[in-house]
């Protein structure tokens, strides 16, 4: 048995099933007007899918939670759909839209999805190659407050009650979660227990939400919960206890990597800043061949534990674990 195959090290996790990009609270206007007179949130997502781009990643879908629009005009989805289609074209993935407390359900169902307008709630299914995401519309319309009715439990029971090849991932505005901010209680979902008990139990691997305006994560009926950032403006939380105060600055995104035994959210921040190191990717791949570390490819199973591997003296496996996906 040669000593390069004895040295070959699987690394603890392989590549991603599955890579998610997750957006929230773009408040678009109509024209080239300022969002409250202050804040261009047109320039902020622009920069965001330009910084995106750059890095050539390709996420398999893009998930945007919510107050899309900050009026929910028609034009202002128009104008969403014209910097956002054409970033999803050059990386080849599909877009989710998800339903804010800020948007409006007729114009959002008419100028985003291309369906007939109506006041209903907009709560879809997407599979993504075999991820399945289920948006659920928790806004109350007239009001900036979150709740899920009946009626839409009942359909997301029906819905979980088989589950997915790598599980569901539950896209909403309004995140289950407490929130460091006072005055977010008044605006938060209410009568969250109803929904823990439709949870419990399924194959629902993740929550990913908006609303708040900063990043946060927590749990929610035994399930990890991703609250993405704003990319307009944000919420500063070094502000003294029980004040609130909006900045035009630290806009960010998420990103969402499935993998066979967990889900991994990483928040990025939008913006260049100085160089302190940098790796290219040719010289990372050349440093990991030099150790005789090998990641795997993404796992075509079902989500389950991956298996511990650490040390592998099999050449066969070793070739099979380094063999792109």
């Amino acid at each position: 048995m040669s000593t390069q195959a004895q040295a070959t090290r699987i690394a603890e996790y392989p590549r991603p099933s599955h890579f998610l990009l997750h957006l929230s609270d773009t408040h678009l206007i109509t024209g080239d007007r300022l969002l409250y007179d202050k804040v261009d949130a047109d320039a902020h997502l622009r920069r965001l899918f330009e910084e995106f781009e750059e890095a050539g990643a390709r996420p398999d879908a893009i998930v945007f939670t919510g107050d899309l629009a900050d009026k929910g005009d028609p034009a202002a989805y128009a104008k969403l759909r014209s910097i956002v289609e054409p970033a999803a074209a050059r990386m080849g993935t599909q877009v989710i839209w998800v339903m804010g407390n800020h948007d409006n359900r007729a114009a959002f169902r008419s100028e985003l999805l291309g369906l007939a307008p109506s006041m209903a709630p907009v709560d879809r299914v997407t599979d993504v190659a075999g991820l399945r995401v289920i948006t659920l519309d928790s806004t109350v319309p007239g009001a900036h407050h979150g709740e899920v009715t009946e009626a839409q439990l009942d359909w997301l029971a029906e819905e979980l009650a088989s589950p997915a090849p790598h599980g569901t991932i539950l896209a909403m505005h309004h995140p289950p979660v407490p929130s460091v901010l006072d005055l977010a209680v008044s605006v938060e979902l209410r009568d969250q227990w109803s929904l823990a008990e439709v949870l419990e139990g399924s194959d629902v691997r993740s929550i990913i939400a908006g609303h708040l305006h900063y990043s946060t994560n927590a749990t929610f009926a035994g399930i990890p919960v991703s609250v993405a950032s704003a990319t307009c403006y944000t919420q500063d939380l070094n502000v003294a206890a029980g004040g609130t105060r909006g900045r035009d600055g630290a806009q960010a995104f998420n990103l969402v990597h499935v993998f066979g035994s967990t889900v991994l959210h990483s928040v990025v921040p939008i913006g260049h800043y100085p160089t302190v190191s940098y790796v290219t990717p040719e010289e990372s791949a050349g440093r990991l061949e030099r150790s005789g570390i090998v990641i795997p490819p993404a796992a075509a199973t079902t989500h389950a534990v991956e298996p511990a591997l650490a040390l592998v003296d099999d050449p066969a496996l070793a070739t099979l674990a380094a063999t792109p996906a």
